[in-house]
């Protein structure tokens, strides 16, 4: 089949549109926690002038109760979770659109890869933003904390995406052109992704702990806008369920290639330095959920493992893509 340049190029403008619409919403969660920053920081201080006023008035016998404070309205965040859903749906129809201009399945080579991942968390965190609205009738948490820390990496890898991966819309090689690249691939993509969001948690956990740390010893952690997110131990929680289902993924990505390998190549495993790197993650990420499930490794000796996990994903996609030659370097996937 041949490509449909007009419809290729309407892909093109639509991920600029995208691009510009998550620079805003970035823009609007940044501003959102910097408010967060401020508001924590005066009430702060009016905790300790009440505390102050009620030890002097201790004598007469009174006692000062703090007024409740209520929720402040985050019209920041808001603005940048509408930037971000219009963000959404311009990268949900520039991944469509690539798609439709090649007549396949826009995940055949380490551009629309990136593309096709960072949509995927996109969405994956609209879902936790809309779940946590749900609950937060009922007093449960907003999720929108994190959309800073999700922005952000999907800024910086569409960037690098357009700047290093980018080619031309194309037809696949055949030995691409299978039934397994939609399922092997997809289920990667999806891995990927679950996989980042757990990164993010990741670190916000180990920049918790650290001011945990800090306050323990009677110090003032800097970065007050960090009060207005979870603390460390729901961090981690949430880090470890987004780790362990991208690790069921990851798992099926691994069987899956094995048998793909066999329909290509007529051998199950080859030691291609993209196979064996794809092992490698398996294996971190098995001993982190090991040691997390089994060992009680809660808290930052689980996190760096989590981490070291998540760095080898980055390595196998940005390195051994580009550097390490094998059976996978035509697909660079």
């Amino acid at each position: 089949m041949t490509v449909d340049e007009n419809v290729a190029q309407i892909s093109n403008v639509l991920l600029y549109g995208a691009m510009s619409a998550y620079l805003f919403s970035f823009i609007a969660y940044a501003a959102d926690l910097a408010e967060g920053g401020q508001v924590i920081k005066a009430r702060e201080a009016r905790r300790s002038a009440a505390t102050a006023t009620a030890g002097g008035a201790g004598g007469a016998g009174t006692t000062t109760l703090e007024k409740p404070v209520a929720a402040r309205r985050r019209r920041a965040a808001a603005v940048g979770t509408s930037l971000f859903t219009v963000a959404t749906l311009l990268h949900l129809g520039a991944v469509v659109s690539r798609g439709v201009s090649v007549h396949r399945v826009p995940w055949g080579n380490m551009f629309e890869f990136a593309l096709t991942g960072t949509l995927i968390v996109a969405l994956g965190y609209l879902v936790a933003v809309g779940r946590a609205h749900r609950a937060g009738l009922g007093g449960g948490r907003d999720a929108r904390y994190l959309g800073t820390f999700v922005t952000g990496p999907i800024l910086a890898t569409l960037g690098i995406a357009l700047r290093s991966f980018y080619v031309q819309a194309a037809q696949l090689v055949p030995a691409l052109d299978s039934y397994w690249l939609i399922i092997h691939v997809f289920v990667a993509i999806l891995a990927t992704a679950l996989s980042t969001l757990g990164f993010s948690a990741t670190v916000l956990q180990l920049v918790q702990e650290k001011r945990d740390r800090v306050k323990a010893a009677g110090g003032r952690p800097g970065g007050v806008f960090m009060d207005a997110l979870p603390g460390s131990v729901e961090l981690e929680r949430t880090a470890f369920r987004l780790n362990a289902v991208a690790f069921v993924m990851w798992t099926f990505t691994l069987i899956a290639g094995a048998v793909w390998a066999q329909v290509a190549w007529n051998r199950y495993w080859n030691w291609d330095s993209k196979e064996v790197w794809t092992f490698v993650i398996w294996v971190v990420y098995a001993t982190y959920l090991h040691a997390r499930a089994t060992r009680g490794w809660n808290g930052r000796r689980a996190a760096w493992l989590s981490v070291l996990g998540f760095a080898c994903m980055l390595f196998n996609y940005l390195v051994v893509n580009i550097f390490f030659p094998g059976l996978h370097s035509y697909a660079g996937v």
